[in-house]
């Protein structure tokens, strides 16, 4: 269920890591009317210094010892940096102890949990993951596109309802997430957006191996696309299924088949493996068998 919230009070935020999300975020905050940019620290001094410049508000900061204190923290770096920030900047709490409301510590990946900040809990921190369901490749584009976004956040119950809150006062559509399926949850964002992209590639190599002319192509790709998109919202995926295997014509199945393993290895092993999701999909109404998954109703 989509919840959304009304932030309570101003409150300030810091934040480390002014890279595409970072920025992003900065705008969003300096425009809310209940949010203050404290300190933005980033790899460089001159990186903090650039991401102020561009919305005329904050302080860059040169290192974590240096950090004022904060209601908020959100430590936008990449997944591979947060465990070992979040370790540094624990090391340098001892100023947010005059706070009397206990700091938030906030990331942004869609992988990882809020867990991967557990030195910040030590250090009185409560602890929250919010991934936002955007493209951040331009900061200013993803600003002004951030309205209704949905962002999957999870974490303790004490931290996540402020980030709820906040994020609703930012325009997001806030929902979710179990802490235990955090990775899972990030697969099935790679299979819908990532994979969709390989797979349309695959069909566009294919289609130029059957000698149909590019522009013809590239229009296949797009209408058939479309089509899928408009009655899986409409039906369902179960519904929505076409093609030989969920028709349950094995003769095709297999003799396409055999011609992919002629054509490429990988693209055979997709088509199978994909083939019989699709076969248990229309026998059952669920395209995988996983482990305590419930019964179909």
């Amino acid at each position: 269920m989509l919840t959304c919230y009304a932030i309570p009070m101003a409150v300030t935020v810091n934040l480390i890591g002014p890279g595409r999300v970072g920025r992003t975020l900065l705008r969003l905050f300096h425009d809310a009317p209940d949010i203050q940019i404290g300190g933005v620290m980033g790899r460089s001094p001159s990186a903090a210094q650039t991401a102020i410049t561009e919305i005329g508000a904050g302080q860059a900061i040169d290192c974590l010892a240096n950090m004022p204190p904060a209601a908020f923290w959100f430590l936008t770096v990449p997944d591979s940096q947060i465990a070992a920030v979040a370790e540094g900047l624990s090391q340098h709490i001892e100023k947010n102890k005059e706070n009397k409301v206990q700091p938030i510590a906030v990331h942004c990946s869609g992988y990882h949990t809020a867990a991967a900040m557990a030195p910040l809990e030590k250090a009185g921190f409560a602890l929250a993951s919010a991934h936002p369901m955007l493209s951040f490749a331009d900061p200013e584009t993803a600003a002004n596109r951030f309205a209704g976004t949905l962002c999957g956040v999870e974490g303790a119950p004490d931290a996540v309802g402020p980030v709820q809150d906040m994020l609703a006062s930012l325009g997001a559509q806030t929902f979710p997430i179990s802490s235990d399926a955090k990775a899972l949850y990030h697969a099935a964002a790679v299979i819908t957006n990532n994979f969709t992209t390989v797979l349309q590639a695959t069909a566009l190599e294919l289609w130029d191996r059957a000698g149909v002319p590019p522009e013809v192509a590239k229009t296949l790709n797009t209408t058939l696309l479309r089509s899928t998109v408009e009655n899986i919202q409409k039906f369902g995926p179960e519904q929505a299924l076409t093609g030989p295997a969920a028709r349950g014509d094995r003769a095709v199945v297999d003799d396409q088949h055999q011609h992919l393993a002629e054509w490429d290895q990988d693209a055979a092993i997709l088509y199978d493996v994909l083939s019989r999701m699709a076969t248990r999909l229309k026998d059952t109404g669920r395209s995988t068998c996983g482990q305590d998954d419930p019964p179909r109703q």
